[in-house]
């Protein structure tokens, strides 16, 4: 009896141990590949719940997911032969599982060391090709995009890797460099500053030549405007004047000498040395006179 239920005991274990090792999951950030004795058989497994065939198959699983890789620093030269020392990233998935397993056996190191290599050789070609000035301020977004193309289509056809992007972190100068390129750079800035303040002083003098130009104007025709109504209200006095006087000729030379009057004795300290007999003081003289 007892040794019944270990049989049982060991079928059931065999059986469960069975299921397990025929039934396999693919999680939706992984990609797969099934193989059959060593040789691809399902080159790119959709996730979910699969079988297999135990001692027969086997499944390799990857990172679906995007990979970072920091190369590390490595000196390159530039077309003057200036070295410098470049630190960059580059950011990658998976594309085609079957040449990513066939070029790699499904290795993330060995796939790193790969594209490592690649993209120093694309940055030496394209440094080489390039000014201190242009790398360090000019081109490296271009530099960065032919990189980019270039590595891009080498590792899709022969690592079936899709590279998503390659960015260079840092540029460092070695000190034999630094002062000569920051010497460039800084007589580059004062050039362009004083090319921006002589174009500045350049539209200031035209923004004040013509401002002078248009208050001349505007005064010249103020003055003249203004000479026009002064005219205008002399001649109109003149006038009023004139047909006061014919309406009454003793009357207006009796208000005008009152004016007279009051201006020449408006201060208690005025003194005016004048003949009693003389033409002023008719009307102090002689109010009735006609």
């Amino acid at each position: 009896m007892k040794s019944n239920s270990v049989i049982v005991l060991v079928v059931a274990l065999i059986a469960v141990w069975l299921v397990s090792e025929s039934v396999y999951i693919v999680k939706e950030t992984e990609r797969a590949v099934k193989l059959q004795f060593g040789e691809i058989v399902e080159p790119d497994i959709e996730p979910g719940l699969h079988y297999k065939i135990p001692f027969v198959n086997t499944v390799r699983k990857f990172e679906s997911r995007l990979i970072t890789m920091d190369s590390r620093p490595q000196a390159f030269l530039t077309l003057e032969a200036k070295r410098l020392i470049v630190d960059s990233f580059i950011k990658w998935r998976i594309s085609n599982v079957q040449k990513y397993y066939t070029a790699t056996s499904g290795d993330e190191d060995r796939a790193n060391s790969l594209l490592s290599s690649r993209i120093e050789t694309n940055l030496r070609n394209q440094f080489g090709e390039r000014t201190l000035n242009q790398v360090v301020s000019g081109e490296r977004e271009e530099l960065m995009d032919q990189v980019n193309q270039a590595l891009s289509l080498v590792a899709q056809d022969e690592l079936g890797i899709e590279i998503v992007d390659i960015r260079i972190k840092r540029i460092d100068l070695p000190t034999e460099v630094s002062a000569s390129v920051y010497d460039r750079m800084r007589s580059e800035r004062l050039r362009l500053a004083r090319e921006l303040r002589a174009r500045g002083m350049e539209l200031a003098e035209g923004i004040r030549a013509d401002a002078d130009r248009q208050r001349t104007v505007i005064t010249a025709n103020a003055f003249s405007a203004a000479e026009i109504v002064r005219g205008e209200g002399d001649a109109e006095a003149a006038n009023i004047y004139a047909n006061a006087f014919t309406q009454d000729a003793e009357f207006y030379a009796f208000m005008r000498s009152l004016d007279a009057y009051r201006e020449s004795f408006n201060g208690s300290g005025d003194v005016m040395v004048l003949e009693p007999k003389s033409d002023f003081f008719r009307y102090l003289q002689n109010p009735m006179v006609q």
